[in-house]
């Protein structure tokens, strides 16, 4: 299958585009500098002439904060672009894979709420989870032959490479070798998510034919505190990680209080969900630099 890989110097495309390669797949990779999916016309010209099998998109706009001060932006990148693609598939007849977030369910009784799954409905607060879900909307209403994954809290090792965005567990292990003590959401519960083995779910998602809307994280769930003080147990840091609300730490963008998605629906489809968050860290702490 021939794929153009959107996104495939980010976190999650650095780890798709060896296992589409190794997989048997033709792959094209395409950065930011290779196609603006928010250009309608830019990605009729660069997809023209590449006549994937497949696109898949990683690239999105998560700021979640910055979204709050620059709407049209996110949505343009987040809504507009998917579309564009979607748009494209559906002249052409060619697939899409698009990649979501739990921010889409902004609303959530609390901590001892279900997991969620891809029937309950969508209720987005900030800006970054609307954008989002809007290019979710998009993508599904206009090309029928997708794939629309959700998933939560991705942290790939592409996350040191110079100009890398970073994610929670590199900054967890940074500002533990600066300090001490830290303080750390404890009223936020969900499940960070390993980018390897993300991309491992997705490959074996698209060599299937059912098309539609997906969740996709390791296995349980935890609050960012419980998180961040498994980074530092399993990496060995004396840190002191001291609960704290979602108000007290202030962000200006609202966060889901519970965003932990339920991925009973792709299990069977991939032969198996994803591995447990413990197992998942500890893989990526094994393989991360000295």
């Amino acid at each position: 299958m021939r794929i153009a890989l959107i996104g495939s110097n980010g976190q999650l495309g650095s780890d798709l585009l060896p296992r589409l390669q190794t997989t048997g797949h033709d792959v094209v990779p395409l950065r930011h500098a290779d196609i603006e999916i928010t250009d309608a016309a830019n990605v009729f010209a660069v997809l023209g002439s590449v006549q994937p099998d497949l696109i898949l998109n990683t690239a999105a706009y998560n700021l979640v904060d910055k979204a709050e001060d620059e709407p049209d932006v996110a949505m343009s990148v987040n809504a507009s672009g998917p579309q564009n693609l979607a748009r494209l598939c559906a002249t052409e007849k060619w697939r899409l894979m698009h990649i979501s977030t739990d921010y889409v369910f902004g609303e959530a009784a609390g901590p001892t709420s279900r997991p969620w799954t891809e029937l309950d409905v969508a209720i987005p607060t900030g800006r970054y989870g609307l954008s989002k879900w809007t290019g979710e909307q998009f993508v599904q209403k206009e090309c029928p032959r997708s794939f629309v994954v959700r998933t939560c809290g991705l942290y790939g090792l592409a996350a040191l490479r110079d100009g890398g965005k970073g994610n929670f567990v590199e900054t967890m292990l940074r500002l533990g070798r600066e300090r001490q003590q830290l303080r750390v959401v404890d009223d936020q519960r969900c499940t960070p998510t390993s980018t390897a083995d993300l991309a491992d779910a997705l490959v074996k998602l698209i060599a299937t034919d059912a098309f539609g809307l997906y969740h996709a994280t390791n296995s349980d769930s935890m609050t960012w505190c419980e998180f961040a003080r498994e980074i530092f147990r399993l990496a060995k840091l004396d840190v002191e990680v001291i609960p704290i609300s979602t108000v007290e730490f202030g962000a200006k963008a609202k966060r889901p209080a519970y965003s932990v998605l339920d991925c009973s629906k792709l299990a069977p489809v991939i032969d198996g969900p994803l591995p447990d968050w413990h197992d998942a860290l500890a893989r990526y702490l094994a393989s991360h630099p000295a």
